[in-house]
């Protein structure tokens, strides 16, 4: 018996390895969507009702009019920062465009990195800036962040860098001069 259920198991490994090697034409088709379990229903019950899929976001048709973005420069190196004091810089910026620009949002890629934009409309021909602090404290080493402006400019997201170092406290008190 032991010899038949060998035989059996090594001709059905040697099929499935057969089978494997074949070239298919088609890809398999792909799995179903995922669906949250649903909770068991009372009888009687109305129908639960099904999950409305989300909304994929569309972005906004390109307005040839819009306003347009024309910083100075849209990477500010701060070059060698002591650990401690907050290090501030602008972006500064003309509108090109032949619309207002309204900045909606700015972020920075993390909580140590502050943008403050205008928030009234930005009129064609008229120039603003983006101030922007960073928090240098327990932050030695590379500064490399960014920061995401959302807006109704023909750039609709534009990104700003800083760049820089930061170094430690240590130092800085090891490079000043010592009063005798």
């Amino acid at each position: 018996m032991r010899k038949v259920v060998m035989s059996l198991l090594c001709l059905a490994i040697s099929v499935a390895a057969a089978t494997g090697q074949t070239k298919r034409k088609n890809p398999p088709p792909p799995p179903p969507p995922l669906q949250a379990p649903q909770a068991p229903q009372a009888p009687g019950a109305p129908p639960l009702p099904q999950p409305v899929p989300l909304p994929v976001p569309v972005p906004l048709p390109l307005d040839k009019n819009a306003g347009i973005f024309k910083f100075k420069e849209e990477t500010h190196d701060y070059g060698t920062v002591p650990e401690g004091p907050v290090a501030e810089c602008d972006f500064e910026f003309k509108n090109v465009g032949k619309k207002p620009i309204t900045i909606a949002n700015a972020k920075g890629s993390c909580g140590c990195t502050v943008p403050q934009w205008p928030h009234e409309p930005i009129l064609p021909g008229k120039s603003s800036m983006i101030h922007v602090t960073y928090n240098t404290t327990g932050r030695v080493g590379k500064i490399n962040k960014t920061i995401t402006l959302t807006s109704d400019a023909q750039q609709q997201t534009m990104t700003l860098f800083i760049a820089g170092e930061v170094t430690p406290k240590d130092a800085n008190a090891a490079n000043a001069p010592q009063a005798h």
